[in-house]
């Protein structure tokens, strides 16, 4: 069956994706699908699914400490009071992606978050969430969707709150790394939880 979980490194099967480098089993078995809470947590998935668009996430995955280098470790306050030279520094800054509009796009959203109440942001994304029994667990690759009526919702309502770079596939992605739904496929030993 094309896409279904396949034998690990340790002979424990697990979604095909996870395994073609140790940077991917590692974020596969102990990190994607994991729920993830706190402001500052889901603003860095913010920004690193949005810096991921149109790249591999393994780019991003490689670059994740210099990220959190150059962006205060997603500290919203701190991220929104970036100046004009900070943002020049980010755009020289080898080790983060250069991307222009996307770099906008994080200090922006983090001047619109500032404005929120603490817990305000978790509490809007995990709203979202689906109900778990309210679909299957995937067999295969196939069977997990790129976007999904919760993830054009959340997309709509962070868009009309003002923040940006965050489509509805964008955030299907953030809705999965944050363990929103559990899409590790039904025979992959992380379904429901870190490997051990």
């Amino acid at each position: 069956m094309t896409g279904a979980a396949v034998p690990g490194p340790d002979g424990r099967p697990r979604c095909p994706w996870g395994l073609s480098t140790e940077d991917y089993v590692r974020y596969h078995d102990e990190e994607w699908g994991r729920p993830v809470h706190g402001d500052d947590a889901l603003f860095e998935r913010l920004c690193l699914e949005a810096f991921q668009s149109g790249l591999s996430w393994l780019t991003i995955l490689r670059r994740r400490e210099g990220f959190r280098r150059a962006f205060d470790d997603f500290a919203i306050a701190a991220v929104a009071e970036f100046t004009d030279t900070d943002r020049d520094r980010l755009l020289a800054d080898t080790g983060i992606i250069r991307n222009r509009a996307k770099i906008d796009a994080c200090l922006a959203n983090a001047r619109v978050l500032a404005g929120w109440e603490p817990g305000e942001l978790d509490a809007l994304i995990w709203s979202f969430a689906p109900d778990p029994a309210s679909r299957p667990a995937p067999r295969t690759l196939a069977d997990v969707p790129a976007v999904t009526p919760e993830s054009t919702a959340l997309s709509k309502e962070l868009k009309k709150a003002g923040v940006r770079f965050v489509g509805p596939t964008t955030a299907y992605a953030l809705m999965q790394a944050c363990g929103l739904v559990d899409d590790h496929l039904t025979d992959c030993v992380a379904r429901g939880g870190a490997v051990v």
